[in-house]
């Protein structure tokens, strides 16, 4: 099951080891982002208007068709995988980051950068959590000290649309310094825009929630706020989710959120 970007790296790990794979997908998700499935050599269904409604439907595809389900975010071999990119993080950085900037759908990400951190020694630097408002299961979970399940998932940032955030991420928080920030819809999708300025590269507003940290300010914020280090000489944001957006798509973003 996936909202994109889990299925995409799925579909192509199937590709490459030659065996057949269906990916469930909710409503939500984008006829273009079907069309790259389906391409890659997946059987693509769409089942339910968000992510845990399309996972149900994986899950019961596995157990009557007697096929493996693989997770998109809730699992210790993905969050290995994620946790490589410290290891690439030390290899290529002089000194540690005082900082890394992060999205959370599921957690899975979080989770990964936290075993890796783990890994390398680097336990005590801050993790700066970011979702959409409407996809804030992760922020709820904290503020609720247990997991918490949203009643619908409103945000335009779909593919941090998992209405009850993993377990893991929850245990992450406690053994590393984890900052939950939730930004709105209209500031991801602008920073989504102001990251194309900059950087000639088009992301999902679920990345967008990340740069939208940076771009508002408020990185600055919680520096004088003083949950971050006063000085900040390096900061690590993960930039990721680019799968499932098109030009078109964030006109259409704009469009409904208002936006000139």
């Amino acid at each position: 099951s996936a909202g994109g970007n889990a299925g995409m790296a799925a579909a192509y790990a199937a590709k490459k080891l030659g065996l057949p794979i269906t990916v469930v997908v909710p409503s939500t998700t984008s006829t273009a982002t079907v069309h790259k499935l389906e391409e890659m050599g997946a059987k693509v269904e769409v089942s339910g208007q968000v992510w845990d409604e399309a996972h149900r439907r994986a899950l019961e595809l596995a157990e009557t068709e007697g096929w493996v389900s693989i997770h998109p975010f809730d699992h210790p071999l993905l969050w290995q995988g994620h946790s490589s990119l410290v290891q690439e993080l030390k290899d290529s950085l002089e000194t540690k980051p005082d900082a890394v900037v992060l999205a959370v759908g599921g957690g899975g990400l979080l989770a990964g950068v936290v075993a890796g951190l783990q890994q390398v020694g680097w336990q005590d630097v801050p993790i700066v959590a970011v979702e959409t408002r409407g996809a804030h299961s992760f922020h709820a979970a904290l503020a609720a000290g247990h997991l918490v399940t949203l009643p619908d998932i409103t945000s335009v940032a779909k593919c941090l649309g998992a209405k009850t955030v993993s377990a893991r991420a929850l245990e992450c928080a406690r053994e590393c310094r984890v900052i939950s920030q939730v930004v709105e819809d209209t500031e991801a999708v602008r920073a989504v825009e102001q990251f194309l300025d900059d950087e000639r590269m088009l992301v999902q507003p679920a990345c967008g929630a990340v740069l939208a940290l940076l771009y508002s300010g408020r990185l600055q914020q919680l520096q004088r706020e003083g949950r971050l280090p006063g000085s900040l000489a390096a900061v690590a944001v993960v930039v990721c989710g680019g799968s499932g957006i098109q030009l078109a798509q964030l006109r259409a973003l704009k469009s409904q959120l208002g936006l000139e």
